[in-house]
């Protein structure tokens, strides 16, 4: 079945018949403090249950599935307090905003849906900071799993070098957060974590590899989903470094800056390619490993 794309001015919707799989809301309204920036969420896997979570009371900046950047030299376009040596979290009024321009590309047919968009980044004072290429596409993999693909270039338009950095390249531990990054519903908490390695839980925050999946059990009912996050081989750092918690919270992020500073001179662009498929059920290890590589390969063609 052929994917239906809708605009109403605000947000994207993406559906499957009657089951809204994706929403991409381009124009949010949230607080600056929380750094407005797009965001997908909701999702759902094609079983119909939702595996994001908007705004949750601890940390009201996590949407769904966002580009966030904690330590983007002396900004944040991650929302909240940003983390400094020494002085921990301080709210220093330096929540930026990654504004949308336009859209390049809408297209939706037998294939999927495929977007790109033009963006800015705003400084909460009001200076233009970067600019951003981006792209997504939703494309079917089956009856169970569908995947999203996704990339960002953005590159330096200050005069001055920006360096990319994380709460860990600060001085936090095992705070490597910033990028594409994911927040799972509640009842995904202490869910498992598989790799190519194996299978884990939060002794698994800060390990190198291609691909990462998370499965979670809903409430209410008999199920489970499993999301399979892969990092393309050509992103900064890679094989990444994976930011990773299952407790007290679902989260997964792809951290290419995780504890290693990235310096951008004026003019320089940093690329950043990943993609997340969705599947219904519990895939396992084995079953993780082939949806990361049906997800690299839809990657490959999001270019």
């Amino acid at each position: 079945m052929t994917l239906q794309l809708a605009d109403d001015g605000t947000a994207l919707s993406i559906t499957k018949g009657d089951l809204e799989i994706l929403r991409y809301v381009y124009r949010p309204d949230n607080d600056q403090f929380e750094s407005p920036r797009p965001y997908f969420e909701p999702l759902h896997d094609l079983a119909g249950h939702q595996v994001s979570l908007y705004r949750p009371h601890d940390h009201v900046w996590h949407k769904g599935i966002a580009l966030s950047l904690p330590n983007a030299g002396p900004e944040n376009f991650w929302g909240g307090r940003t983390f400094r040596r020494d002085q921990g979290y301080v709210d220093e009024k330096n929540d930026g905003t990654m504004a949308h321009k336009e859209f390049t590309e809408l297209t939706a047919n037998e294939h999927g849906v495929r977007v790109a968009e033009t963006l800015d980044w705003i400084t909460e004072d009001g200076r233009h900071f970067f600019s951003e290429q981006r792209a997504f596409a939703v494309t079917l993999l089956s009856d169970d799993q569908w995947v999203l693909s996704f990339s960002t270039a953005f590159t330096n338009d200050t005069r001055d070098t920006v360096v990319m950095g994380s709460p860990t390249t600060e001085g936090r531990d095992n705070a490597g957060y910033g990028g594409f990054f994911w927040r799972g519903p509640r009842s995904f908490t202490e869910g498992r974590v598989y790799t190519a390695d194996g299978e884990g839980g939060d002794e698994l925050m800060g390990v190198r590899g291609d691909w990462m999946a998370f499965r979670g059990a809903h409430d209410s009912v008999d199920a489970s989903s499993t999301l399979v996050f892969t990092d393309h081989a050509e992103n900064p750092g890679a094989p990444v470094k994976w930011f990773v918690r299952t407790t007290p919270f679902a989260a997964v992020c792809p951290a290419p800056f995780f504890d290693t500073e990235l310096p951008m001179a004026p003019g320089d662009t940093v690329t950043l390619r990943h993609a997340v498929a969705i599947c219904n059920g519990d895939t396992g290890i084995d079953g993780a490993a082939k949806a990361a590589e049906l997800a690299a390969a839809e990657l490959a063609r999001l270019g």
